[in-house]
């Protein structure tokens, strides 16, 4: 039986959290406090396996109790369960102690799930959270090689767009040196200086990378 301690201002909020808990027969919701200071009074005399935890509570909030009760009670795990989704307050919950974090928007099968994987000792976000940070992500990954590959073909000399934009036509080493008057060698340097600025693998990955970004007609 997992024992359940809710801790949130919200009366009405923590009654119907209790009513959908106490419906599963391995919850046991041993307790309500409306602060951090009535938490931590509560588990003096009421063991308890989770603390569904909210954050923005008076006298001592969320994170003000995170730290003073797992201090005290290092064997208890803690579910945040607010409506802050900046991911701020969710690195931060997690520094401090919290092993999960759940949206109060969540659907109950969510929170229920989260409370019985925090219970086993393991991390858990809510899907909300996790898609978000993920989105965050790969906008930051893709400004990140926009950004390289704008610094790389802004590098480029004029000689170097000429060379590419022949390189994209077709032409040879060879066939682009008698183009412009120069040796060979002098191309072949100037199309290894464009793969290193461009950070591209090899021609044909250069090639699309010139149409990608305009540098060729």
């Amino acid at each position: 039986m997992t024992r359940i301690i809710l801790a949130d201002d919200h009366t009405i909020l923590r009654e119907g959290i209790r009513a959908l808990l106490v419906a599963e027969s391995d919850f046991d919701v041993v307790g309500e406090a409306a602060n951090g200071n009535q938490l931590l009074e509560l588990l003096a005399t009421t063991p308890a396996d989770v603390v569904v935890l909210d954050i923005t509570m008076p006298e001592l909030d969320g994170f003000a109790a995170l730290p003073l009760l797992l201090a005290q009670y290092p064997q208890v795990r803690v579910l945040v369960l607010s409506m802050l989704d900046h991911e701020r307050y969710v690195a931060q919950a997690l520094d401090l102690g919290a092993l999960g974090y759940v949206l109060k928007n969540a659907a109950i099968a969510e929170i229920i799930h989260a409370i019985r994987t925090v219970v086993l000792g393991q991390p858990f976000l809510c899907t909300e959270i996790g898609l978000e940070v993920l989105r965050k992500l790969i906008l930051t990954t893709d400004k990140h090689w926009t950004e390289e590959a704008e610094k790389g073909h802004s590098e480029l000399s004029g000689r170097e767009l000429e060379v590419l934009q022949l390189i994209a036509e077709g032409l040879t080493n060879a066939e682009i040196a008698d183009k412009l008057f120069t040796s060979k060698r002098t191309i072949e340097t100037h199309r290894q200086n464009i793969i290193e600025k461009t950070q591209v693998k090899n021609t044909a990955a250069l090639i699309k990378f010139a149409v990608n970004n305009g540098l060729v007609k």
